[in-house]
């Protein structure tokens, strides 16, 4: 049996793709670490609880679970480490380990979790900023010093996460893991990075022969999770329309729903962008 995640439902309604945002999402940025905990694999998700609260519902979760990357798990390995990069783990995301102890501080579901080595050694529902660094053992706050932060730092305003919401995302970010470990096999000869979570976009990527590929859970240019290739900017101009956005091609969750279809999204890019 495939241990593939399965096709996403598509939210409602599909909002308009093609626009894409001024810079468009950026590169694979900071100085992540190249190890860490694997991409994770999964079934992928099922049907949302009540798909007509989806958009808004993923909107509100995505800007939480972006807040808690930046100033909760960007701060943590930052702090100990100077790095940022994150790395998605089975029902959400994480820190690679670091310190003596091994430790990483893993978002999965609606929870903060903390691991010593292999041993869990805090979990708490996300509540607030405050709450959730206070069991990571540091103070609230992203790595200002390494760019400019994406989301406000509100330590005891609470977290809107929606527990569908969150699922869905992290069976997104499952997709994507798996879609750029097998399009990194098929691209060895590129030299792709190893895929990062980035804080500062929260988006999913790899960097490979000038070129990003990666996967966002969504943003104010978009409302629904998407994959997108980013070119050596300009892109090259296509009578298709191909190159939707000002940093490349987008594609929403209703178009690239599988990993297949991300994979084929990547392999025309590639494509196109070297003709």
């Amino acid at each position: 049996m495939s241990t593939e995640p399965r096709p996403l439902p598509p939210p409602a309604p599909a909002p308009a793709r093609g626009t894409g945002s001024s810079s468009g999402p950026g590169p694979a940025r900071g100085s992540g670490s190249t190890s860490g905990p694997g991409p994770a694999r999964g079934s992928g998700p099922g049907p949302a609880t009540n798909p007509s609260a989806e958009p808004d519902g993923l909107a509100r979760t995505r800007r939480a679970l972006h807040a808690v990357a930046e100033h909760v798990l960007a701060a943590a390995r930052y702090r100990a480490t100077g790095r940022i990069g994150l790395a998605v783990t089975p029902g959400g995301f994480a820190t690679p380990a670091f310190g003596p102890a091994g430790r990483t501080v893993a978002v999965a579901g609606t929870d903060l979790v903390v691991r010593d080595g292999d041993a869990e050694t805090a979990r708490s529902p996300l509540t607030t900023l405050r709450e959730a660094a206070h069991l990571a053992g540091v103070e609230p706050g992203g790595p200002a010093a390494v760019y400019r932060l994406a989301t406000p730092c509100h330590p005891d305003e609470p977290l809107d996460i929606d527990p569908d919401a969150a699922r869905l995302l992290a069976d997104w970010f499952a997709l994507g893991a798996a879609a750029l470990r097998r399009w990194s096999v098929e691209i060895a000869a590129d030299a792709p990075s190893p895929p990062t979570l980035w804080p500062e976009h929260f988006d999913l990527a790899i960097r490979a022969g000038q070129i990003n590929y990666g996967l966002s859970p969504g943003d104010e240019a978009f409302a629904a999770p998407y994959a997108y290739v980013g070119p050596p900017l300009p892109p090259p101009s296509l009578p298709t329309g191909f190159w939707n956005a000002s940093f490349g091609a987008a594609r929403t969750w209703t178009d690239v729903g599988s990993v297949d279809a991300v994979v084929d999204l990547f392999r025309q890019a590639r494509r196109h962008a070297s003709t």
